[in-house]
């Protein structure tokens, strides 16, 4: 098979799609890899790493969509990436539709055969895909946060782990997955006075019995939600429902209620946002402000740490990357249920159930799609 990998073009996003391991392993199983001149640049990988790997390189993105049959990518397609893909073309990426219907009435338009990383499955019922960025988001959260909170950007002017006779920052993190798991590790190892909240009373036993007294938990209900918000010097929103769009659990009357200069990290903006005053920003321009409340609302977060970021998911993404090349996405995803989850868009179908709900739009059994 021809995998081919281009440049990603969202803005500030300087991942790559496929580490020079990645290319040596798909070259090394008979495949041919065409890179993108420069797409590694940003994640510290010179085209050089990738000729040495045995990968091609090509000049511009047409010719990576115009003539491979698997194109690689981290972030979804942007307009005119969708506009470059071909009926039966095979991509593999993040893709988040859920909030985004022109993207996926775009690729529905496309004919590709389209696997998103962040609904792939595996046998416990984690994410695998997602987990390595949720991982790299939830660890920059607070770090992101605490820069939010400085005066000179807007914030409370708050030092995370206070100083001796000033207290420390008080921060609630809601969502206790894998994502609110690393920001509570970090901000409370910052100091801070960390409050995770759940509705999973198993996974809230979990943390305790893991982290004991280094951060507190409480039962997720808008009771409790909204009286710590209302403490709060940063609120971390970390909650996911694979596939579909985030659940709103803040609103903007509650921003009323909290201290001037709050910041609020909303690591789910990929999916929409938990904060109803949530809207997806840059790292170039990462913050603003509604009502007193900074926000920081970036939608590629792990790009910030792009060499970090890229080596994560390059080594939870090459086992499934050379079974789709090996294989064909149809045995593959036959073979692999939890490769099959990540089948969101097949020939025109829209195949995630999840994704079919928030948008509104028929949804075809990926078991059926598998058949034609």
């Amino acid at each position: 098979m021809h995998i081919g990998c281009p440049t990603e073009i969202k803005p500030q996003e300087f991942r790559v799609g496929l580490t020079p391991a990645a290319a040596h392993e798909a070259v090394a199983h008979g495949h041919t890899v065409t890179v993108q001149a420069g797409a590694g640049i940003g994640a510290g990988f010179a085209d050089a790493d990738y000729t040495a790997a045995g990968a091609r390189i090509a000049a511009t993105a047409q010719d990576i969509f115009a003539s491979a049959d698997l194109i690689v990518k981290v972030k979804e397609p942007q307009a005119g990436e969708r506009a470059m893909l071909r009926e039966g073309q095979i991509l593999f990426t993040y893709l988040h539709l859920a909030p985004d219907p022109d993207q996926t009435h775009d690729l529905l338009k496309s004919g590709a055969t389209c696997i998103a990383y962040e609904t792939v499955t595996d046998r416990s019922g984690g994410l695998p895909l997602l987990a390595p960025m949720s991982e790299v988001a939830g660890k920059l959260a607070p770090q992101v946060g605490a820069w939010t909170l400085q005066k000179a950007n807007g914030g409370r002017g708050v030092l995370m782990g206070g100083v001796p006779g000033v207290g420390p920052a008080r921060v609630v993190v809601i969502g206790g997955g894998v994502v609110g798991t690393h920001a509570a590790r970090v901000a409370a190892g910052m100091g801070a006075d960390v409050t995770v909240l759940d509705r999973s009373l198993h996974r809230l036993r979990y943390l305790d019995d893991v982290f004991g007294s280094q951060f507190r938990t409480s039962y997720a209900s808008a009771g409790n939600t909204a009286e710590l918000v209302a403490l709060a010097d940063m609120v971390i929103g970390a909650v996911l429902i694979p596939g579909a769009a985030a659940p709103k659990l803040v609103t903007r009357a509650q921003l009323s209620t909290m201290k001037p200069g709050a910041a609020i990290v909303d690591v789910a903006i990929d999916q929409g946002g938990c904060f109803e005053t949530s809207k997806a920003t840059t790292h170039q321009d990462p913050i603003y402000e509604v009502d007193g409340i900074m926000h920081y609302c970036v939608a590629n977060m792990p790009g910030a740490v792009a060499r970090t970021s890229t080596i994560a998911l390059g080594n939870a993404t090459m086992p499934f990357l050379i079974a789709l090349a090996d294989k064909g996405w149809k045995q593959a995803c036959a073979d692999d249920p939890h490769l099959l989850e990540g089948l969101n868009v097949h020939a025109g179908h829209l195949t995630n159930y999840a994704v079919g709900k928030a948008l509104g739009i028929d949804v075809l059994s990926p078991t059926l799609a598998l058949k034609r």
